[in-house]
């Protein structure tokens, strides 16, 4: 490691601007895109980049707005009286007034949903599941839904969590209603189900047309080399909590790497941008890598999301050899434990430029040992109310981001990443059983 990446760190370690910035970030009202809460967050980001980097531009987009109301489930066994539980819409759940036969579809498999009946019927399916790929809440819902589902119910697994919330689908209103529950509803339902329970489900909800917004911020290289390294961190989040996790620690690591990298000649342009809509479709990233195709020009993206969360950094390098290696060597030289997962996934933002061959890095993290009571993605709080400021353990952001700005000036410096083959890609994903699930979720490509 040399004296500037030692110097990286070391003011990363010591710079109380983080913690000012998700302070102010979490006290803003509901970020969700499109809402008036996502615009004031904006502004904040936009005021970071200027005092960094400058020239800091806010791109406004249109998105389909996505909007909660009331949320109410009344259940009981099939000869027995209802009660009410505490639920919550899932984004995108169209609104509805129905009653139906509870079904309980285990992790909502396709195998589980084959073996059952569904049509007409509510389902319920726990988050995860038993084999080495745990499913998207995505994936269990569009499998529902194609199987004649009239609502959908996600249960938290996680004993002791909260109604669990999720977009089920991305970028507009779902063809059936979803909720979430807690892992303690969702066991009471099961029992229900297994009685032949029924349950009746309202939900208030609408979709609009609404105008979010990506900020962006490019830092000049020197242009030693050629292409540019895109940073970019999703500052929404979910409206039933502050998104101080997801991703707030994220946005917060996004803003220091750029103070940080800012004074640094660099040989090549290095792009910051904070986008929206990530919970609620990938809209704002999708809308990034369009306007900036053709991608050739791109050296590498990073992706800040889930960094913060726990001590440990983890890396998904999405398929690129050359950036796994990059980061075991920034590891080794910083002796900062990184675990390494090399296989693709497309539910984050680095995905619209993944699907176009572009080497991405996705900066996750990960516990140190079993004691810390967030888990590997954040869990049990992450897309709960209790998503917040009090969870955040600032040490693990400060570091995170320090190890950040080393790896992009890392990716900016060194032989540039090759491109990745789609075909090859699109081989990884059906290895790891996920084309499936990702048609059933509607995010496999066209054309693979």
């Amino acid at each position: 490691m040399d004296d500037t990446a030692e110097r990286l760190l070391g003011r990363a370690f010591t710079d109380p601007y983080p913690e000012s910035f998700l302070a102010d970030l979490t006290d803003v009202e509901n970020r969700m895109g499109g809402h008036p809460g996502e615009r004031e967050a904006a502004a904040l980001v936009a005021e970071a980049f200027e005092e960094s980097v400058g020239d800091a531009r806010v791109e406004p987009f249109d998105v389909r707005r996505w909007t909660r109301g009331r949320t109410e489930l009344a259940a009981g066994p099939a000869d027995g009286e209802g009660r009410t539980f505490e639920v919550i819409a899932l984004p995108y759940s169209p609104p509805a007034d129905l009653r139906a036969p509870l079904v309980d579809a285990g992790h909502g498999s396709p195998a589980e949903l084959d073996e059952r009946d569904v049509r007409g019927a509510i389902v319920l399916a726990e988050q995860g599941g038993s084999g080495e790929r745990h499913a998207h809440r995505m994936e269990k819902f569009g499998h529902a839904a194609a199987s004649g589902a009239e609502a959908f119910v996600l249960v938290n697994d996680t004993e002791g969590g909260l109604p669990v919330t999720g977009t089920l689908r991305f970028g507009d209103e779902a063809a059936i209603p979803g909720i979430g529950v807690s892992h303690e509803t969702g066991e009471r339902l099961r029992r229900y189900a297994a009685d032949g329970g029924t349950a009746t489900l309202r939900v208030d909800a609408h979709t609009d047309d609404a105008t979010a917004r990506n900020v962006v911020a490019t830092k000049p290289g020197t242009g030693e080399r050629d292409g540019t390294v895109i940073v970019v961190a999703h500052y929404d989040a979910h409206d039933v909590g502050e998104g101080a996790l997801d991703n707030g620690c994220g946005t917060a690591i996004l803003v220091e790497s750029a103070r940080l990298l800012a004074d640094l000649d660099l040989p090549c342009d290095v792009t910051f941008a904070a986008v929206s809509c990530e919970e609620t479709g990938l809209t704002g990233s999708r809308v990034l890598a369009d306007s900036l195709a053709p991608t050739a020009d791109l050296r590498a993206v990073v992706n800040v999301d889930g960094a913060g969360r726990a001590r440990n950094l983890r890396a998904y390098t999405h398929g690129s050899t050359a950036v796994e290696s990059l980061v075991e060597r920034v590891a080794e030289a910083t002796d900062h434990p990184v675990g390494v997962e090399p296989r693709p996934h497309p539910y984050s933002d680095h995905w619209y430029f993944l699907r176009r061959g572009v080497p991405c890095l996705q900066l996750h993290s990960e516990p140190a040992d079993d004691h810390q009571p967030w888990g590997p993605r954040g869990k049990p709080v992450v897309h709960t109310r209790a998503d917040t400021l009090d969870k955040v353990a600032f040490r693990d952001v400060r570091e995170h981001a320090g190890l950040a700005a080393v790896l992009v000036r890392e990716l900016a410096r060194r032989e540039r990443p090759p491109r990745l083959d789609t075909t090859h890609l699109a081989e990884q994903l059906r290895e790891a059983d996920a084309e499936r699930g990702m048609r059933a979720a509607g995010v496999w490509p066209e054309g693979w």
